[in-house]
């Protein structure tokens, strides 16, 4: 027993060292922004070098941003250079960087854009070599779109794409485990479908009973953009519902009863009481 009481002191002191140092390493780690946006919207992850490097703005602002993966963007000057994956998509307005806002500036934010970014100033160091010099650490969270629609038959539903790079619609009927491929980017217009390319939607027409069932939209890696639930008025999903919506009793009809109940008890109590005499 004696030896069981310092063999538990002797690891409760290993456990309550090692928590310390844990959570001097994690104190001591920069903690990186949080982001979120939905996609298709412009994202701006935000940036000050003056925070790392002061007030003085260096010769020439060369900013890099990096992913865990590999460099994605850099700015030198006149001089700019996007990963082939955010081509066209970056920026660092070069107006705003001289005078310390070094934000990245992602258009048309995808969900496979979701991760963390790390920026860098690289500066003169000693002898005229370059040094980067860490400045920002932010994690971006790109979130899809979910709704619930209910339309008639006959009726037309409008389902928006939000980005060029949503390049197919998948259906999933209401009775049904199997998802079908209903629209893909590129294919003309069917008689009931029809996309609008200028606002990124895709219409389909003259719905049906059997059209009732969830829509997802998704992009070039399978990632979902978004998410609608449909129900067609005049469905059995639907008439069920409202057939349950019909048989809950109103404010009034509640009353009525209580009130009923109450009369029923006072007439059953002053009979007890004159059969008493």
């Amino acid at each position: 027993m004696k030896y069981f009481r310092q063999w538990f002191f002797l690891q409760l002191q290993c456990f309550l060292i090692g928590s310390l140092v844990d959570s001097f390493s994690l104190s001591s780690a920069t903690s990186p922004l949080s982001v979120t946006f939905k996609v298709g919207n412009q994202a701006v992850l935000p940036c000050s070098w003056k925070q790392r490097l002061g007030e003085v703005a260096p010769s020439t602002c060369y900013i890099q941003w990096s992913s865990p993966a590999d460099t994605v963007f850099e700015l030198q000057g006149e001089k700019k250079w996007q990963a082939e994956e955010f081509q066209g998509r970056m920026e660092v307005p070069e107006e705003k960087l001289k005078s310390g806002d070094c934000s990245l500036v992602i258009s048309d934010v995808q969900i496979g854009d979701t991760g963390r970014y790390e920026s860098f100033m690289v500066v003169d160091g000693v002898r005229s070599a370059k040094t980067k010099v860490f400045i920002q650490s932010v994690k971006l969270s790109v979130s899809d779109y979910k709704s619930i629609l209910s339309r008639g038959p006959g009726e037309d539903l409008v389902l928006d794409l939000y980005t060029q790079h949503s390049v197919k619609v998948v259906f999933q009927g209401r009775n049904s485990s199997e998802w079908s491929v209903v629209w893909m980017r590129g294919e003309e217009d069917s008689e009931r479908m029809e996309q609008d390319v200028a606002n990124e939607q895709l219409t389909i027409k003259n719905l049906k009973s059997s059209d009732e069932g969830m829509y997802k939209v998704m992009d070039e890696q399978g990632l979902g953009v978004s998410t609608v639930l449909l129900s067609v008025n005049g469905s059995k999903a639907v008439k069920l519902a409202q057939t349950m919506d019909n048989q809950v009793p109103t404010d009034g009809a509640v009353r009525g009863s209580c009130s009923a109940l109450l009369l029923l008890s006072v007439l059953v109590t002053v009979f007890q009481i004159l059969h008493l005499f």
